[in-house]
């Protein structure tokens, strides 16, 4: 067995333990800001993906719909003198047959400004793209398709895809799409930059089957350790008690030239493991890894989604330790979809998409892990009614330099009920 689970019924003792230890939720007086909020004729609405933040302290992010063509939107907030946020369409994704349509994921940022990112549809069969937007002479960005993916019926190549890219050090780009190869279950690609602006993109690895050999359906943004192994999720596959299986976490590792899958953990749905990933992974310096899981958990709670931690073991093996189960409700977030972001001091924030005090609308959560073990959550922000702030939301956050936080929710902002981009200071 590859993976080890906190076991939270062991005997008596341990599981009264275990429900004071996961149940602790306090709450601290934290400022929420709505720094942005969509839906105006030019506007993107409904925003996909984690923002990202430059060196500047300027934000981007997607939106899914909205902009001239409602395909969706690339944009960019500015902060200004005095308070306050500019924001500025960078780019409105055509709808034309060629262009990508419905970003998805993240960006990424290259060295001379240049951003990246994907489409879960469009281009020229309407499985999606990878664009690069390049700023040109007098503000305006130009947006290139730097590959478009296949008809659905070709499984040489991956479709749909999501999750957002990377960078290695050499400049290539590595994404997942959650559909497509050669069992139709996903893939793991990388994109190589050749001479005249030209990209070649290779497949490292098919997703295979949904069964207790391999994953299903990669769906959050891969990471890369010191060592240059790839980690990501998988929605589905790897077995547990699901119909499609639960979920994985999985590892990438090249030798020669050739990339090798290790299934690291399968989630389980057995009444202590959360199950489904949607969120990306993060890694700390000691190898470790931390993410979501937007079902699950228990028993303490009430299968609303965990936090987990997965550490390596001597052998190759990797325990899992599950530091939070959400779903004490009323009091508590659900839903975890975003995955968490970790600050300097070790502790760990996230969002819900649904839960909390407010109207069950999500929330903004911390971790931190306490002397002698076990984690306590504190309940930064409940999202409040749809006319008096942001609601649902889906995405994970970023942290800046200072400590400030910042996200973006699906739905609400105001009358028209397109989304906000917020910040949460504490």
């Amino acid at each position: 067995m590859q993976s080890k689970r906190v076991s939270l019924h062991l005997t008596a003792t341990l599981a009264m333990f275990a429900a004071i230890m996961f149940a602790t939720v306090t709450r601290v007086s934290a400022q929420e800001s709505i720094l942005h909020s969509f839906g105006s004729s030019s506007d993107g609405a409904e925003p996909s993906g984690s923002l990202i933040v430059d060196a500047s302290g300027n934000l981007y992010g997607m939106t899914s719909r909205g902009g001239s063509a409602n395909s969706g939107t690339v944009f960019k907030l500015t902060p200004k003198t005095g308070g306050g946020w500019r924001e500025k369409v960078l780019y409105s994704f055509l709808n034309n047959h060629q262009d990508g349509t419905s970003p998805g994921g993240s960006l990424v940022l290259d060295a001379k400004g240049r951003l990246y990112g994907t489409t879960t549809a469009g281009g020229s069969n309407n499985t999606g793209t990878v664009f690069k937007l390049t700023l040109q002479i007098g503000g305006v960005w130009k947006e290139t398709v730097l590959h478009t993916f296949p008809n659905v019926n070709d499984r040489k190549d991956g479709i749909f895809p999501n999750g957002g890219l990377i960078f290695d050090a050499s400049g290539n780009l590595y994404g997942v799409t959650g559909s497509g190869g050669t069992r139709g279950n996903g893939t793991v690609f990388e994109l190589v930059p050749k001479s005249g602006g030209r990209w070649t993109e290779k497949i490292l690895h098919n997703f295979t089957q949904g069964d207790k050999t391999d994953g299903r359906f990669p769906n959050s943004k891969l990471i890369f350790d010191a060592a240059g192994n790839l980690y990501g999720t998988t929605r589905d596959g790897g077995g547990g008690v699901c119909y499609l299986g639960c979920g994985t976490v999985f590892k990438l590792s090249q030798s020669g030239g050739v990339w090798s899958e290790t299934i690291l953990h399968r989630f389980q749905n057995d009444g202590e493991d959360g199950y489904q990933p949607y969120g990306d992974l993060i890694i700390d310096a000691s190898g470790n890894l931390y993410g979501t899981t937007a079902w699950g958990g228990g028993p303490v709670h009430q299968f609303f989604g965990t936090v987990f931690e997965l550490t390596p073991q001597t052998g190759g093996t990797w325990a899992e330790n599950i530091l939070y189960s959400f779903g004490n409700q009323g009091k508590d977030g659900e839903r975890p979809f975003g995955g968490v972001v970790l600050d300097g001091a070790g502790n760990l924030y996230g969002t819900t998409f649904a839960g909390g005090t407010a109207n069950f609308l999500g929330t903004v959560f911390k971790l931190a892990p306490q002397t002698g073990g076990g984690w306590t959550q504190t309940l930064l922000h409940s999202f409040k009614a749809f006319n008096q702030d942001g609601t649902g939301p889906r995405t994970g956050l970023v942290i800046d330099e200072a400590g400030n936080l910042f996200g973006t929710t699906l739905t609400g902002g105001g009358k028209a009920n397109m989304g906000t981009v917020f910040e949460i200071t504490h």
